[in-house]
């Protein structure tokens, strides 16, 4: 299990690693939880090739007067025009960086998965997505669950789906390579033919196997996801419960002389409060259950 993964997502791919990932153009920020780093792109700069030209020729003025003024004190002069012309080509390196989209190199050490395909990058996002839900419940939960050991297998979980989705998207090029074969005019009961139905049904079966697999780390991920956002739900309702017994209490208490309409309305009141909140929870109690089973149910068919 990785004691980090850094989890990047450009316009073409998505790759993740137990390592820092690098950039091939653009720039990306950083944003990290626990063991998990997300490095997101950023948007170009938009800047034209024209502008940066204006601006370098701008900064290479004002780096030629200065240069000419530690010359006139005495300072060699190969010593400030090489800093110049430095300086210089940092700054369109970096203009020029700013103004492309942001690529990722593609990781190639131990442990790295790129999900290439359009079907297993949503799955995979979809997940980070989950993940983050699970993450926000955590402050609200102290005592309940152990933070680092629930950030391991937070990790894990997402570490263990590249890898799945991984795997996939070479099956899904196996597939389509195998069922692209040519088999007119080769006899059914040929060696051949029966070589590669054979492969097919292997493939098949990993495919299903591979798909098992994933829905049920997607459906964990779900399911813990839902069950923080529950409890907090729970919590809410509860403490407006408490506010409305407060207020309610407080109403009867100043009630000093009985009225034909004072009441009447009291009762309405509390009725109405009463079952706004017995829908809440009919509703915190109904919608995980809806939710899990409309989830992924063609995600990995």
């Amino acid at each position: 299990m990785p004691a980090e993964l850094h989890i990047g997502m450009d316009a073409e791919k998505t790759v993740l690693a137990p390592y820092a990932l690098k950039l091939r153009t653009g720039r990306a920020t950083r944003q990290r939880s626990g063991s998990v780093t997300e490095v997101v792109p950023m948007l170009p700069s938009g800047v034209s090739r024209e502008t940066r030209l204006t601006s370098a020729a701008r900064l290479s003025l004002a780096l030629i007067f200065v240069s000419a003024v530690l010359f006139a004190v005495g300072v060699p002069w190969w010593l400030p025009i090489t800093a110049s012309a430095a300086v210089v080509a940092a700054g369109w390196r970096r203009q020029a960086r700013a103004a492309r989209a942001a690529l990722f190199e593609v990781p190639a050490g131990e442990g790295a998965h790129t999900l290439v395909t359009e079907e297993e990058q949503a799955v995979f996002k979809r997940a980070v997505g989950v993940s983050r839900r699970i993450r926000r419940t955590w402050p609200a939960l102290p005592g309940m669950i152990d933070p680092e050991l629930a950030d391991r297998s937070l990790t894990r979980a997402l570490d263990d789906l590249g890898a799945l989705l991984t795997r996939r998207q070479e099956l899904r090029r196996l597939r389509t390579e195998i069922e692209g074969v040519r088999r007119q005019d080769v006899p059914d009961d040929s060696p051949a033919v029966l070589a590669l139905a054979a492969q097919r049904d292997r493939a098949d079966g990993l495919w299903r196997e591979t798909g098992e697999q994933a829905n049920r780390i997607l459906h964990s991920l779900d399911r813990t996801a839902l069950a923080g956002e529950a409890f907090l739900r729970e919590n809410q309702i509860g403490e407006t419960a408490r506010q409305a017994e407060i207020v309610l209490a407080g109403l009867a208490a100043e009630q000093t002389a009985p009225a034909a309409e004072a009441g009447p309305e009291l009762a309405d009141r509390t009725a109405a409060v009463l079952t706004a909140y017995r829908e809440l929870a009919a509703a915190a109690n109904d919608a995980p259950g809806k939710f899990i089973r409309s989830s992924y149910s063609t995600d990995m068919a």
